[in-house]
């Protein structure tokens, strides 16, 4: 298995499901694994926790039933635990890891796979009524995060100085809207079909279609996943507001998206998974990164100095215009062409 990470990544993360102000139950479903290789699935109770990035990776999923009763629930629990299955260590090999493709191509396996067992799940224990769930899992490895969705539940980056960013796109109807024109980003948060999806597991209708993407992991920021009883009660702008206040800590930052969201009506279960990037020791690899980001430091320096600069030339061109208009002003024009002219022959010769 290829170390190709410039950084050896750590980690803590943490996670909170509500049922919400509203439901009776909760149909959300979500697993952790911090070290795929333990076959370990346990969210840890420090979220403090540092967690180094193993071989094999660690694994965030988070899953939103769909059905009605027991009927959700079981579909997200069907997909988190198919999902669960695929990343135990023996069946995580070299050629799994192999490349982008051969990673998303796994991925992207494993939803196709719980799609099919909740469809399954519905024929035998629900006279094929329809049960559903959305998901998106994300599999950090060497550095990147590897993240797979079908439906609305998001992915989200965000640290201090960029803000939040979203870095899945929801299967909805609404999105079909904005990706055709049809409506601007900005009202899509009130639109009233928002919460109609286009994509998830079990539609008896066809077949779940994954989608993909790979970004890669910086020290600092932080990797928010949730089902859409957050990001349907809160703006992506009170989302980014709420963490630039309390993303330092973990579970003050879990706390406060929660409470906000249950105060804003929590209409649906919400579930929240964070999961924030921290170096540890650099890999021999990492010497030419340091050497970028001093060199970086180095300009940014020199580009502070600038003003300076100029304004020491400037000084100095004026002096020496003043110094020569003195000079010039002492003796007669004609006696400074002719040096000037014998200053050029002697320069052609």
């Amino acid at each position: 298995m290829n170390d190709t990470n410039k950084y050896k990544l750590s980690f803590t993360t943490g996670a909170l499901t509500h049922v919400g102000c509203v439901r009776t139950n909760n149909e959300d479903n979500f697993l952790v694994s911090t070290d795929l290789s333990t076959g370990k699935w346990i969210l840890p109770q420090d979220n403090q926790h540092l967690f180094p990035l193993e071989q094999k990776g660690a694994m965030l999923i988070v899953a939103d039933g769909m059905g009605g009763l027991d009927a959700g629930e079981v579909a997200s629990k069907i997909a988190v635990d198919t999902v669960k299955k695929f990343f135990m260590p023996e069946r995580i090999t070299d050629e799994t890891v192999q490349d982008e493709s051969h990673i998303r191509a796994y991925l992207c396996e494993a939803i196709v796979e719980a799609d099919r067992r909740i469809k399954t799940q519905s024929r035998e224990a629900y006279n094929g009524k329809s049960i559903g769930t959305t998901i998106v899992v994300a599999w950090l490895l060497d550095g990147y995060a590897n993240i797979a969705w079908c439906g609305d539940s998001r992915a989200y980056r965000f640290d201090a100085v960029s803000g939040l960013q979203q870095v899945t796109k929801d299967h909805s109807y609404v999105q079909e809207l904005i990706d055709s024109g049809r409506l601007l980003p900005e009202y899509a948060f009130d639109h009233p079909d928002n919460n109609i999806i286009t994509r998830s597991l079990g539609n008896p209708q066809k077949k779940a279609e994954p989608d993909f993407v790979r970004i890669v992991l910086h020290e600092g920021e932080t990797l928010l996943f949730c089902t859409d009883g957050l990001n349907a009660m809160l703006r992506d702008e009170e989302i980014e507001s709420l963490m630039q206040k309390t993303a330092s800590r973990i579970d003050t930052c879990l706390k406060a998206l929660l409470n906000q969201t249950l105060e804003a009506g929590g209409y649906d279960n919400v579930t929240i998974l964070l999961c924030q990037i921290a170096p540890t020791e650099h890999s021999e690899n990492a010497p030419a990164q340091q050497e970028t980001l001093s060199t970086f430091a180095e300009k940014k320096k020199l580009r502070k100095l600038n003003p300076h600069v100029w304004l020491f030339g400037l000084f100095c061109m004026l002096l020496i215009g003043g110094l020569l208009w003195f000079f010039l002003s002492k003796e007669p024009v004609n006696t400074w062409k002719q040096k000037i002219i014998q200053w050029y022959e002697q320069i052609g010769k």
